[in-house]
């Protein structure tokens, strides 16, 4: 393990090997989201045992531990998701998951146990004035957890100024944090095409309506959409993922599905594509003579960092491990998607992304069969969130 940062918190790092073995524990045992039984259970009792009001089944599987300090209204989140993913482990690590077909391979039994390690040192020092709200989120990789925690009051039951969260991030060096006002995230969408074409033999396609013909047409149109229509210097895609029709080769079929996955990182771009989208697929549909049944589904939003608050993360990692520690570059053609928009939505806030490493397990892609999280990553993020909350709701000196 790579020796840690001195500027690090000490106690933090005196507690590193404890929170390192809940990490691998919460690794060992994977759950998908809203399945997160035992991970919310074990939060709960890890809270408690340190003194802090919890809050159990908030969005169905969520917890929210409430850390209360003097008598000011400041408050704030800081949000964790639980979370694993329907991948098969191939990692081969001793702490490898014990569910056949589940595993951590995004790094949120990480971000558990660095907001677990941050709470554990704000209950013992309680070095701020007003309220900390920790938020652990069920079903991230669905984008639908942080939705559901907000349907169920989360932020009237649990009042926040602002909000922020972490990722971790490989092929950034452990140690390194990155991030900036505005786009963090990309919104992603889901469409649902259904072309409703007359059958018939592949001998007589005069005496059918062809969806297949009317299918490839519409695929091609489509990659039309951001090459003529997206400003060139906005980030945008539009991806078909599936495409259905027929069975043999010698009977048209009366139906064809499309399944499209559509992303970028623009508000005004996003209203865009949904709008030609539908333009073009019910041009192509009125000129091959089809029924259209037509799905637009808005997931999840363009992840938006405040202003005033990522100046503050900024600051407080400056200060933490110096300016070489902070990043604001994005890299090329990022585009992953997280449903803390929604809580962004909701509130200020920022989201910040920090290094897992760049060699092995934890320099290959998150979502990756051979993925771990980085251990020694752990004390940086829980000294983050404990320098920021220090530094947002300081005691009057």
């Amino acid at each position: 393990m790579t020796a840690p940062c001195p500027s690090l918190i000490p106690q933090i790092l005196a507690w590193q090997d404890e929170f390192v073995r809940l990490r691998q524990e919460f690794h060992q045992h994977p759950e998908l989201g809203f399945a997160e039984h035992r991970t919310s259970e074990r939060v709960a009792q890890c809270l408690e045992q340190w003194g802090i009001e919890v809050h159990r089944g908030v969005g169905g599987t969520g917890v929210v531990g409430v850390l209360r300090n003097g008598g000011s209204p400041r408050s704030l989140g800081i949000r964790a998701d639980m979370d694993a993913l329907p991948i098969n482990e191939t990692s081969g690590m001793p702490w490898q998951s014990r569910q056949p077909g589940t595993m951590h391979a995004c790094g949120h039994d990480g971000h558990t146990a660095i907001l677990l390690c941050a709470a554990r040192y704000l209950a013992q020092t309680r070095r701020f004035l007003g309220t900390v709200n920790l938020i652990f989120q069920p079903a991230e990789e669905t984008l639908d957890g942080a939705r559901r925690m907000i349907e169920d009051g989360l932020f009237q039951r649990f009042p926040c100024d602002a909000v922020y969260a972490l990722h971790n991030m490989p092929g950034l060096p452990v140690g390194a944090f990155l991030t900036r006002p505005g786009a963090m995230g990309a919104s992603s969408d889901n469409v649902h095409i259904r072309l409703k074409g007359i059958g018939g033999h592949g001998a007589m396609p005069h005496k059918a309506r062809d969806p297949v013909v009317a299918a490839a047409e519409l695929v091609l149109a489509l990659q039309s959409i951001v090459a003529r229509n997206v400003p060139a210097g906005a980030v945008a895609v539009i991806t078909v993922g599936s495409l259905h029709a027929g069975q043999v080769a010698n009977v048209i079929p009366d139906h064809a599905t499309l399944e499209l996955s559509v992303r970028t990182t623009d508000p005004k771009v996003r209203a865009l594509l949904k709008q030609r989208i539908g333009e073009v697929t019910h041009g192509v549909t009125a000129a091959h003579a089809l029924e259209l049944d037509y799905q637009y589904d808005e997931r999840i939003g363009v992840l938006l960092n405040s202003a005033p608050q990522t100046a503050l993360l900024q600051q407080v990692v400056h200060d933490l491990l110096g300016p070489a520690s902070l990043l604001t570059d994005i890299p090329s053609g990022f585009l992953g998607s997280e449903d803390f928009a929604s809580m962004l939505e909701q509130r200020p806030g920022c989201y910040i992304v920090m290094g897992n490493g760049t060699e092995g397990a934890h320099g290959c892609t998150v979502h990756n069969p051979n993925y771990d999280f980085n251990d020694a990553a752990l004390p940086y993020g829980a000294s983050l969130w404990a320098r920021l909350v220090e530094t947002a709701l300081q005691c009057p000196r």
